[in-house]
């Protein structure tokens, strides 16, 4: 199977990068960034890219499996609009040109709460991504909508932090089981897991 990866640098993509490269069912990866990366494995090829010029490079989309952890937060992208074109646009792009090249399956990570009727404008942002990916009609569709991520312990969120350890606390007391704290590693496996072993055709949601 040959995976190709958007969001390869963030906490979650640099471990579905990694447990890609260790799986033997995977013969490559591609990752596709923004910057050189420091990884070298024999299976890997990272393609350094401009995600506002898709027209590029959308014919190096190639392969079985499309995996989208791309993401950003509003901090971090500065504007409503920037996070939006992180968080939608590019990855649209990318899905839409793996479909015209002939890639099957997608694997895509949106969020707890998505839905593009929403009132917020975040789990409004992620079910709009997850509709247009939908509209795509890729032979299978793997959506995986985690709740609160439980990332790396140095990664600066100091307010996810914070969320994590009171989500933690509610769930020891019976409550908020559903949005129970997710660890970056297990999501990483598990989106793998789903992508080598459910070969049925369709949309799938996995929360």
């Amino acid at each position: 199977m040959t995976a190709l990866v958007i969001g390869a640098t963030g906490a979650t993509g640099k471990l579905l990068v990694a447990q890609l490269l260790s799986n033997n069912s995977v013969t490559s990866v591609t990752i596709f960034v923004r910057k050189a990366t420091d990884i070298v494995h024999p299976k890997l090829q990272a393609i350094v890219v401009d995600f506002d010029a898709i027209d590029t490079w959308q014919h190096l989309i190639v392969g079985d499996i499309l995996f989208c952890a791309m993401g950003t937060t509003l901090k971090q992208a500065g504007s409503k609009a920037a996070q939006y074109k992180v968080d939608v646009t590019y990855q649209y792009q990318v899905a839409k040109a793996a479909k015209a090249n002939g890639v099957a399956t997608a694997v895509l990570l949106s969020a707890y709460g998505a839905n593009a009727k929403a009132l917020f404008f975040y789990p409004k942002m992620k079910g709009e991504l997850e509709d247009k990916c939908i509209n795509l009609a890729f032979n299978s569709l793997y959506i995986f909508q985690p709740g609160i991520l439980e990332r790396f312990a140095n990664d600066g969120r100091v307010f996810e932090g914070l969320g994590i350890s009171l989500l933690k606390a509610l769930n020891t007391i019976g409550l908020l089981r559903k949005q129970k704290p997710m660890p970056v590693a297990i999501l990483a496996k598990k989106m793998i897991y789903v992508a080598l072993n459910n070969r049925a055709e369709g949309v799938w949601y996995y929360r």
